[in-house]
């Protein structure tokens, strides 16, 4: 008869300790309920908590908190691009008007009879720069769009830098001669032969030099090198107006160190450069020597010359 009592007391106390542990869960489970609720309405940005003491149900908190956190790191880097796309089309709304309102001005001038032939011929030149200089911005916009694609594919092989950059340095000899920098280009005797689509290693290190011509003055120095594994090509020109905070931000589409928005145009070549050097499998950094502001360039060697 004790032997049934006892099996009957012990009997109950388990299915009380299990109702208590029920009653405990459901507890939890509704205060993350709550949480929750609070959370969907914008009431509540902490994390969930529950009480000790049931590992399921801690568990399945911090996989909740584990989906907001992601929920909120997407959302927070969806509205950096929003901000980012808002940024750009200003940006590319004022580089578009700015020529196309010259031009339209220089066209009714064109339309008045007071003009001299010479006065005639000095507002047509202007206006076929202006004319120019959008078309090149335009295709710049086009390039970009097209570069950063993701099914947009280079002709990655063999480059020689020691052939490539001196043909380029003298293709720019004459806008060199007439910019404010005195080139100082360094080459080694070694070659430099790297993995790399030629067009776009021309594209890259032209950019380059324009941004240089447009920007810059004083001594320019262009010089390669090689590394273990990589080919280096590093221009450096003085930039006293740099900061420190500036020099990522110099990639970014349309960015402007000196905040202007000067008639020099919008600053798309870097943008470009860097996209081209990252589809080639390499990098383009900027960093400061003292006031001298360094843009560096770095592409895998080719595998024979390694």
């Amino acid at each position: 008869m004790w032997i049934w009592i006892g099996l009957t007391l012990g009997a109950l106390a388990v299915a009380a300790a299990s109702l208590l542990r029920l009653a405990f869960v459901k507890r939890q489970i509704r205060s993350l309920t709550e949480q929750l609720r609070r959370y969907n309405r914008h009431e509540w940005a902490k994390k969930m908590t529950v009480g000790l003491g049931d590992r399921d149900v801690e568990r399945l908190a911090e996989e909740i908190n584990l989906h907001t956190a992601l929920i909120e790191h997407a959302n927070a880097q969806r509205r950096r691009t929003e901000d980012e796309l808002r940024q750009a089309v200003a940006n590319m709304s004022h580089d578009l008007r700015t020529p196309l309102t010259s031009i339209s001005g220089y066209i009714q001038l064109l339309e008045s009879d007071d003009l001299t032939e010479e006065q005639r011929r000095e507002a047509i030149g202007i206006v076929k720069n202006r004319t120019a200089r959008l078309r090149a911005l335009l295709n710049d916009f086009f390039v970009l769009s097209v570069i950063e694609s993701t099914d947009y594919e280079l002709r990655l092989e063999s480059v020689h830098l020691n052939k490539l950059l001196p043909e380029l340095m003298l293709g720019f000899y004459d806008r060199l001669s007439d910019s404010k920098l005195r080139p100082d280009f360094r080459l080694p005797e070694e070659p430099l032969v790297i993995v790399a689509d030629e067009p776009a290693v021309r594209r890259v290190v032209e950019n380059l030099l324009v941004n240089a011509i447009r920007h810059a003055s004083g001594v320019l120095t262009v010089e390669a090198a090689r590394t273990d594994r990589s080919a280096v090509l590093i221009l450096s020109n003085d930039a006293p107006q740099l900061r420190e905070f500036d020099l990522e931000l110099l990639f970014n589409r349309f960015y402007m160190a000196d905040r202007s928005r000067s008639s020099k145009g919008a600053g798309l070549g870097l943008s470009i450069a860097r996209s081209l050097m990252q589809k080639m499998g390499g990098s383009l950094t900027a960093d400061m020597d003292g006031s001298r502001l360094r843009m560096r360039c770095e592409w895998p060697l080719y595998k024979t010359d390694v």
